[in-house]
């Protein structure tokens, strides 16, 4: 099987970082890994955000995907969240949130 990250970008709604943030860590990385094809999750804040060149989106998860075909994963998780089997919070903002898919072009290199 192929390897993807997918990679989201975005921010909360103003005044409920807080609860964005909770929701995010507590509940939809662990929902999006429990779906079959996602292998991890892991979430970032952009440390430096009056740095040049730097996205509009504070936070970034990304989303390792095990899968031969990352379109139907996707359209998956798509589904997932607009039938509402998916719980989003309305802490997230959608204006301006961004997805990119990555395939690997190589291994994971670890330090042993």
């Amino acid at each position: 099987m192929k390897e993807f990250a997918y990679v989201v970008l975005s921010n909360p709604v103003s005044g409920r970082e807080e609860e964005y943030n909770a929701w995010y860590t507590n509940q939809h990385l662990h929902d999006v890994v429990a779906v079959p094809g996602f292998v991890s999750a892991q979430r970032f804040r952009l440390r430096d955000v009056a740095a040049e060149g730097v996205p509009q989106q504070r936070y970034m998860a990304i989303y390792n995907m095990r899968t031969d075909d990352p379109d139907a994963l996707l359209a998956d998780l798509t589904s997932l969240v607009q039938s509402g089997k998916m719980a989003m919070s309305e802490a997230f903002s959608q204006d301006g949130m961004s997805t990119i898919l990555y395939e690997a072009l190589t291994p994971l290199i670890m330090k042993i």
